[in-house]
């Protein structure tokens, strides 16, 4: 009890103190309110007891019960999804294994492996692509569906994507790791479209907190004088024990974009743990083009793969950086299912957390062309001159995967896995 008491005039000594006066608060409704600025956030709570949808906009916070979602269901579902993930990178993995079997000892005997192989590939995908329709429509119906109708969003915008409404999301629970931003129906006809992606353009956010600080000008530190922000670009197709990526095209485009001076490029060579560390706090943006991993049970050994091992989460914790973008191309972040923990971290939120204002990633490895068509029309529209305005870059990612949704609607594994985090 002494201590206690201790405790609470410790507590009560520091509140007095000027811009302490919230110290071990949570924060106030009223501070965290300006988040929803530019477009309102739906943090969705996930508890055995209710799950709601509580929709926070500038003028306040409304709570919309979601009666269809429970917390069994929404495990269900994510293991299943991270399930079904992971027997595509099994499947990958065995095809590459084949492959260098095959190589090495040539023959029938080979070649009929390699074809097993493939064959369980494509079924591994197409048990994908059944997985994910049902889930988009199931996440329609019971989150998406009640909070775009409590929101007034109820069909497509006439307009350039740009002027299109936006809405964050903030999942919790098991619903981190799912694509809620791909929901609905894509099936239904053109002009009748149930589906997120036609209505809003979507954003992430781990917390109110992290936009607010995503937003403030203050957090920015000025470039030293003489030197322009630059790109860094760090190309590892080849890591040890992964499946090969091509990462020739993206490289190109990078280069194409930011000549000279204006990039700074890794190959895998010089793409090391040691290297990339110091490099990235030299850069404003950065974009992996290589494989990452993400382990639930301890995010901050999530991370991505580079020529000499993992750099994870927690060989970066000790820094803070002041980056306004980070592309992660071509990496399988959420993988390997498990009994979810009442919180995940995505990787995307973790360098978000570290300070890049503006994340886009792939929630797991997705065909090399794909990807680089995704990166390559992201990067498109939002550098010039050497300059890489990220502020376009949610409505340019939509843009992107509309496109890819609309030429493939039938195989979303194509084009679900690229988010956005941020403001």
């Amino acid at each position: 009890m002494a201590l206690a008491l201790e405790w609470d005039g410790l507590v009560g000594q520091v509140r007095e103190l000027d811009g302490f006066q919230d110290f071990l608060r949570p924060p106030r409704v009223e501070d965290l309110l300006p988040a929803a600025e530019r477009g309102p956030v739906a943090v969705i709570n996930v508890s055995r007891w209710r799950c709601d949808a509580l929709l926070v906009r500038p003028d306040g916070v409304k709570s919309i019960e979601l009666e269809d979602l429970t917390l069994e269901a929404a495990s269900e579902r994510a293991n299943r999804y991270l399930d079904t993930l992971r027997e595509v990178e099994t499947a990958e993995k065995a095809l590459f294994a084949a492959y260098d079997a095959a190589a090495a000892d040539p023959g029938h005997a080979g070649d009929r492996r390699m074809a097993r192989a493939s064959q369980e590939v494509a079924r591994a995908q197409d048990r994908v692509d059944v997985m994910l329709t049902e889930l988009q429509a199931w996440m329609w119906d019971t989150i998406a569906g009640p909070v775009l109708a409590e929101l007034g969003y109820d069909g497509t915008p006439a307009g350039d994507v740009s002027t299109w409404p936006r809405l964050w999301w903030c999942p919790t629970g098991a619903l981190t790791v799912l694509p809620l931003h791909t929901a609905g129906y894509h099936a239904d006809p053109v002009e009748a479209r149930r589906t997120v992606l036609d209505r809003v353009v979507s954003s992430y956010t781990p917390t109110l907190r992290a936009l607010l600080d995503a937003r403030d000008p203050r957090r920015r530190m000025p470039t030293p004088a003489g030197e322009p922000d630059r790109m860094l670009l760090v190309s590892v197709g080849n890591a040890e024990g992964q499946v090969p990526l091509k990462t020739e095209a993206e490289r190109d485009v990078l280069q194409e974009l930011f000549p000279g001076e204006l990039s700074t490029t890794l190959p895998e060579a010089d793409a090391t743990r040691q290297r990339v560390r110091q490099e990235l706090g030299r850069h404003r943006w950065v974009h992996f083009s290589c494989h990452g991993d993400q382990d639930l049970n301890d995010p901050s050994q999530g991370g991505v793969w580079l020529t000499d091992g993992m750099l994870t989460i927690a060989d970066l914790t000790a820094e803070q950086f002041d980056g306004d973008f980070a592309g992660l191309s071509a990496c399988k972040t959420a993988i390997g299912g498990i009994d979810l923990l009442d919180e995940a971290i995505t990787l995307a939120a973790a360098l978000h957390y570290l300070g890049y204002r503006h994340v886009v990633a792939t929630l797991w490895s997705v065909n090399d062309k794909h990807t680089s068509e995704v990166f390559t029309s992201i990067y498109r529209k939002i550098a010039a001159d050497g300059k890489l305005r990220p502020d376009l870059a949610p409505a340019a990612l939509h843009e992107a995967v509309r496109a890819l949704r609309d030429s493939a609607p039938e195989w979303p594994h194509q084009w679900t896995p690229f988010t956005h985090t941020g403001p």
